[in-house]
């Protein structure tokens, strides 16, 4: 009993910063407890002589353990002993929302603070916590302002954001109709979303909605109707974020418009249809691949965000190195031969096969790319969409562009047989062909393609290289903390004696302003790169499984995606969180 009493004591006191608990133990914050908070007489001297008894802490952490107070009683008791404005009352409607555009919503929740107004020299915010001087440190330096503290409660303080936010959310869908820029044909039958912006709220909600998704660097953008309400997510370094909730009754219009923009079928909400949007924000050309699904409560939208930039795609800058980065630098030297690259949906494939194609890619090669749909446009590459409306499939496709007589195939995804025999045979008559595919590691890939019914003798004399990889979230530089791995973590991980060489303390993400409090900014690869030896030959021959294939990889130094994972730990790149979150961690020879 009395070490769940304890148990109740500690995890209470978590709540208060060690300040507070200081403070909080002077002479007369018995008295302050009985004339600001509910606390009786008989409670306090039932706890003051818990604390003469020896059996107790601090007087605070007694009464917390009793459920006498709760943890923002002692908050608000310190707040009258400094003379820090304490409120319970907060007046939501006579906060300006503009305040809150420079502080992501994140940073707010986790560090419970709430601007509420702001004059030429000075900041006032709400804490529930006025002994953080990180985050005063952070406001600070967003608004340049000094701040001034007022202290309320968690309760109070969380709910004043979500009003504060959502407010702020409908006045951005009016402020920013004049940056953005459609390109849309809407001949055709008139309904109420094509009215003037005046009439139709729902064309410059949308259009809000994207233009944040762009801003915010997501890369997917999830509509998701529930019984209720319809849930707005996006998907922003990999990780799903919600963003706001509206009422169920809205989402038939906004699914309409989005429909309206990629040119599809608004009457049709029994089957999934797919399309594409091409707009303009702030002078950038924005391609937007849509997907609709029918579900129980109406139509599931995704809407994928495909930035389109000059910008010469490196594979250095993507995340490769050491013996990675050679071997796919020998590679795109080849004339002949397949390399695939595999691993999982939106795990950066096709911009790893653009990055091989731009160092391929001189005026003395002939490249064709047969994709779907085309994600990036490059100079000096024939580039072929897939279309299924008119049959017009990866095979066929393939078929027909080898008539061309090109040095360098590239086909967006093997998905069948036939696309993979016909590539295999593309470079086997003297073209290098590269080509995803679907598999948890390298070694998987040619066991993938015997289960497609590719012969092991064709896979085996056409197959040069096999590269998977995964995206994994990157430390914020600004915000992350140096730590020690601990025996647990080095489970988890399967780290033996040699993996610590490189380094002997690693990083934990933290969360500031910068990050939008996520302790992450930005993305980066790791890989395992399987090149194909004569023994590999002989195992793929055989009919070997990936996990023989695998040792044998390993054996002539294959680095492995646990390998490189954890030389992006011990480097401070990223942090153990992460490669457990992305990461298989049984994906390992054996």
């Amino acid at each position: 009993m009395e070490e769940n009493q304890e148990e109740v004591t500690n995890s209470k006191s978590d709540l208060i910063s060690p300040e507070i608990k200081n403070l909080a133990d002077g002479v007369k914050v018995g008295q302050l407890l009985l004339e600001y908070t509910s606390l009786t007489k008989e409670q306090l001297d039932e706890a003051l002589e818990i604390q003469k008894s020896g059996r107790g802490g601090l007087l605070g952490e007694i009464l917390l353990s009793k459920n006498y107070i709760h943890p923002h009683d002692i908050i608000k008791v310190v707040c009258y002993q400094m003379n820090i404005p304490f409120t319970h009352d907060i007046k939501v409607e006579e906060i300006d929302s503009s305040i809150v555009m420079n502080l992501p919503i994140n940073y707010a929740k986790m560090n419970e603070v709430i601007p509420i107004l702001e004059t030429d020299f000075h900041i006032t915010v709400v804490m529930s916590d006025p002994f953080r001087e990180n985050v005063v440190n952070d406001l600070a330096t967003i608004y340049k302002k000094e701040v001034k503290i007022v202290v309320s409660t968690p309760m109070k303080i969380q709910e004043t954001i979500n009003h504060v936010y959502e407010k702020a959310n409908q006045n951005l869908v009016h402020s920013i109709e004049d940056e953005f820029e459609e390109n849309l044909d809407l001949d055709g039958p008139i309904d109420i979303l094509d009215a003037t912006a005046d009439e139709a709220p729902v064309i410059r909600f949308v259009n809000s909605i994207i233009f944040r998704a762009v801003k915010e660097k997501a890369s997917d953008i999830h509509i998701e109707p529930y019984e209720r309400e319809t849930v707005f997510r996006f998907r922003i370094n990999g990780v799903m974020q919600e963003i706001l909730r509206q009422p169920k009754k809205t989402h038939a219009a906004v699914s309409s418009r989005v429909k309206v923009m990629a040119k599809l079928d608004i009457a049709e909400k029994r089957l999934p249809q797919d399309g594409r949007i091409k707009i303009k924000i702030a002078g950038k050309d924005i391609d937007i691949r849509l997907s609709t699904t029918p579900v129980q409560n109406g139509e599931r939208i995704v809407m994928r965000i495909l930035e389109k930039t000059n910008t010469v795609l490196e594979l250095k800058s993507l995340g490769f190195r050491g013996q990675v980065l050679k071997g796919l630098e020998s590679l795109s030297q080849r004339k002949h031969g397949v390399l695939y690259v595999t691993g999982p949906t939106g795990h950066g494939k096709t911009t790893t096969l653009f990055a091989v194609l731009a160092k391929i890619n001189t005026p003395d090669k002939m490249i064709i790319t047969v994709e779907d749909p085309v994600e990036y446009e490059m100079n000096g590459i024939s580039q072929i969409q897939v279309n299924s409306k008119i049959d017009l499939t990866f095979a066929i496709a393939l078929r027909s562009i080898l008539r061309q007589n090109p040095d360098v195939v590239m086909v967006g995804e093997t998905r069948d047989q036939e696309t993979a025999e016909m590539a295999i045979n593309a470079s086997l008559t003297g073209h290098f062909v590269l080509s995803t595919l679907h598999t948890n590691d390298a070694a998987s890939a040619p066991t993938r393609l015997i289960d497609m019914g590719v012969q092991p003798f064709l896979i085996s004399s056409s197959l040069v290289g096999v590269l998977a990889q995964r995206l994994i979230r990157v430390l914020c530089n600004s915000c992350k903390k140096p730590s020690i791995l601990t025996e647990y973590q080095k489970e988890l991980l399967d780290v033996k004696a040699g993996d610590m060489d490189e380094a002997t303390s690693i990083f934990e993400p933290v969360g500031c302003h910068k990050c939008s409090g996520t302790g992450y900014s930005g993305r980066t690869c790791v890989a395992e790169l399987m090149m194909i030896s004569d023994e590999i030959r002989k195992l793929i021959l055989a009919k070997e499984d990936s996990s023989a294939i695998k040792r044998q990889a390993v054996k002539e130094g294959m680095i492995t995606l646990r390998m490189d994972a954890l030389s992006k730990v011990f480097s401070g790149i990223t942090s153990v969180e992460e490669i457990l979150r992305a990461i298989n961690s049984e994906e390992q020879a054996e």
